[in-house]
């Protein structure tokens, strides 16, 4: 009893006093292989008591009714101890599995006191991918970076059109091959933003040295971190219908939409206006649609959708479709995160909740994507980066056409007229 006590005790303080660490160690593999061996011995030794308990007090053989009741009763106890503990080694599991599967390890040790080496802030680049039947390669519609404040944890997302022309690369091969901007290779490629990612890939020589797989992620990374003037740290990509489907395991998201939203090719859907939950194809199509709008409204909604996700998708929610969610994210997600700064995305992550997200996209009238102001774009993500370093500042207003705030996390993502 005291050692059930003291283990109790011990539980408790571990998820109060100490829960963003006990996330971080979530997400190192050999410390989920030190959980579930833990879980294990500490089921059996349980259990182990529970029996030797049962066979020294238990009824004698004549009392029918006493060996019955205490047998069921130790079964059931039993039971109480080693499901859960299959259920938590299972989830250990699973969570191992994805963290060996999605992130690379470095093999680098990375400093617990200064994960960022003194970086002002890291910038994640986040990618939608079409990957649809009958259109080579993945296009990368969907081109947003997460500039995260190390210190706070400010948030401010930058978005680009996919149909930003004359992108200029950085020095080296890309820009040899393509001194004044990238216009493509032929009629199937135009010259679009989101057409760099599956050209690198195609095409070896535009980054050197760098193996099949790999060379789309870095040629984009580096080509945004021309476009806005800041480094690009790490990206993640993830496919359009493993997007469809996460949002199915979650049981859909619900969202408000004050206008009508036609989709599809042949205008054969609609998403009527209200309030609804919808699933994961009519989020999809909420994200995609073009029909009736442009590439700058489907932006908004992109912004609007992710904001959704991030305060509806609750602890229990993702707890509840853990297996579905990490056979989806080995399947449709790629990411160059190595497994050594986890623990520090996980502490950046915490610091974020209690932070508000500011949007800014570089589309009409801001930038006209055909002849983009490279200056201006960079000038502007300063000036943003600036402002989310002061908490009386004025906030940083999305280009026109943005969908409107995002309300508290316990009501649904209100959608202005424009973003709808």
């Amino acid at each position: 009893m005291a050692v059930y006590l003291l283990m109790l005790a011990g539980i408790l303080t571990l998820f109060t006093a100490f829960s963003s660490r006990l996330l971080s160690l979530a997400v190192q593999p050999r410390w989920l292989i030190v959980l579930t061996v833990a879980l294990v011995v500490i089921a059996l030794a349980w259990t182990g008591v529970i029996i030797w308990s049962f066979l020294l007090v238990r009824p004698p053989s004549t009392d029918t009714v006493g060996r019955f009741l205490t047998t069921t009763l130790t079964l059931a106890l039993c039971a109480l101890i080693l499901i859960p503990t299959v259920y938590a080694a299972r989830l250990s599991y699973l969570s191992r599995d994805v963290v060996n599967s999605l992130f690379s390890s470095g093999g680098a040790a990375v400093p617990a006191d200064d994960p960022w080496h003194g970086a002002r802030h890291v910038n994640f680049l986040l990618l939608g991918g079409d990957s649809a039947p009958g259109r080579p390669g993945v296009r990368t519609d969907s081109v947003t970076v997460a500039s995260v404040d190390t210190s706070t944890g400010a948030t401010t997302l930058f978005g680009l059109p996919r149909n930003l022309q004359r992108i200029q690369f950085p020095a080296g091969p890309a820009r040899d091959r393509f001194p004044a901007g990238f216009t493509g290779d032929g009629p199937d490629t135009p010259g679009l933003l989101n057409e760099i990612f599956q050209f690198a890939e195609d095409h070896p020589d535009m980054v050197p040295g760098v193996p099949k797989g790999q060379r789309g992620p870095a040629l984009i990374k580096q080509t945004v971190s021309e476009i806005l003037g800041i480094p690009v740290s790490y990206y993640a990509l993830i496919d359009m219908k493993g997007f469809a489907q996460m949002i199915d395991a979650v049981g859909g998201v619900q969202v408000t939409i004050k206008q009508p939203i036609v989709y599809g090719k042949y205008r054969e859907g609609l998403l009527p206006a209200g309030t609804r939950r919808l699933s994961g194809e009519e989020a999809l199509w909420f994200g995609r649609s073009r029909t009736d709008s442009d590439d700058y409204v489907r932006m908004g909604r992109q912004k609007c959708l992710l904001n959704a996700l991030a305060k509806q998708a609750d602890p229990m929610t993702v707890l509840n479709s853990f297996e579905r969610l990490a056979t989806l994210t080995k399947r449709f997600i790629s990411t160059d995160i190595p497994q050594e700064v986890l623990p520090a995305v996980v502490d950046l992550s915490q610091k974020m909740k209690g932070t508000k997200m500011r949007s800014l996209s570089f589309v009409p009238p801001l930038i006209d994507t055909a002849n983009p102001d490279w200056r201006l774009i960079r000038r502007e993500v300063t000036e943003a980066l600036d402002e989310q370093r002061r908490p009386t500042g004025k906030p940083v207003t999305a280009a026109p056409r943005e969908p409107a705030a995002v309300q508290s996390p316990d009501q649904p993502v209100t959608l202005d007229a424009t973003c709808a």
